[in-house]
């Protein structure tokens, strides 16, 4: 029983880091914009900061704001890289996919770069000072509920925020009606590119916290952050998961979680052995769900189960 909660504890903080990805590149995809750069922006917000946190190291500050201000700065890195999509992608017209891409490899350079710097292998590096901070109120439990930390409510707050603001207002409607059909959008006098950059924007500085979340409470060791790439990647999946639903994203982060670390824990649950070649296999099985999800959905035809029907299709006002 002890293994079978530690293994739920462990999974759920595991699904928020990807929730965090999945919530920002829905609002994205919600006007039409395919963001591919979504890992690359959750390694950029991680790496800012920490590198916030290592400079506020000897500020003095209370642990409260110091939280505050390394999410402000994880956060603000994130919009920062929307801007730079967005400049390439609405203003530029540059194509989704290879900007995206392009995005995700840059993220990753700047992350290893700075990482690299502020972290060291045989002392702990300045930034993880704060890690009981950030696991507060749990900072001090010996068990996986020590992960529940801030940073994890304030995922499920987002992500019940923005099913809100999509579904129950005026903004959540003119985002819809533009990534379903821009040309309808600006003919009712919707400023497109106006949200595009909006929704992107903030898409991303969100899909950046799971970044931090990810290095200061679930990974929280020198070498977490080479990972969060492979987990920006499933946010991605996720996605598609929650069939464009920032509420199901919250159910589907969890099964992801489970899904990915059952290498680690079925075998012992189950009392049988498996090779760490099997256990890296598993890890696969979030991917083979969202594949099987991706067929029903498009087997099932319902319009409220499929992408926004301009996504990855470049707006150019002057067709309309």
């Amino acid at each position: 029983m002890t293994t079978l909660f530690t293994y739920l504890f462990s999974a759920i903080p595991l699904g928020i880091t990807l929730l965090y990805g999945s919530v920002g590149e829905i609002l994205t995809e919600k006007v039409g914009h395919l963001n591919l750069g979504i890992p690359g922006i959750m390694c950029v917000g991680g790496a800012g900061g920490a590198l916030a946190l290592k400079l506020m190291r000897d500020s003095g500050l209370p642990p409260f704001m110091i939280v505050i201000i390394a999410i402000l700065v994880s956060f603000l890195c994130g919009v920062l890289m929307g801007a730079i999509y967005s400049l390439l992608t609405v203003t530029l017209k540059a194509n989704q996919n290879v900007t995206g891409l392009a995005m995700t490899t840059f993220g990753v350079g700047v992350m290893k770069f700075i990482m690299s710097k502020i972290s060291t292998i045989t002392a702990a590096p300045g930034y993880l000072y704060a890690l009981g901070y950030f696991r507060f109120p749990f900072a001090k439990s010996l068990s996986a509920l020590k992960y529940f930390g801030v940073m994890l409510y304030l995922g499920l707050i987002i992500a019940i925020a923005a099913t809100y603001i999509l579904n129950k207002t005026r903004v959540g409607l003119h985002l819809r009606a533009i990534g379903e059909n821009p040309a309808a959008a600006d003919a009712v006098g919707i400023n497109v590119d106006r949200y595009k950059y909006m929704a992107t924007c903030i898409g991303s500085g969100i899909a950046s916290l799971g970044g931090l979340f990810y290095i200061m409470d679930y990974g929280g060791s020198p070498e977490s952050y080479k990972t969060i790439e492979s987990l920006g990647w499933l946010a991605v999946a996720l996605v598609i998961f929650a069939i464009w639903k920032p509420l199901m994203g919250i159910v589907g982060s969890v099964l992801f979680g489970l899904l990915y670390l059952a290498g680690s824990y079925v075998p012992g649950l189950f009392g049988i052995s498996i090779t760490l070649a099997q256990s890296e296999l598993l890890k696969l099985l979030p991917y083979v769900v969202t594949v099987i999800v991706l067929i029903v959905s498009s087997i099932s035809k319902k319009r409220e189960n499929q992408p926004p029907a301009a996504l990855g299709i470049p707006y150019f006002r002057e067709e309309r």
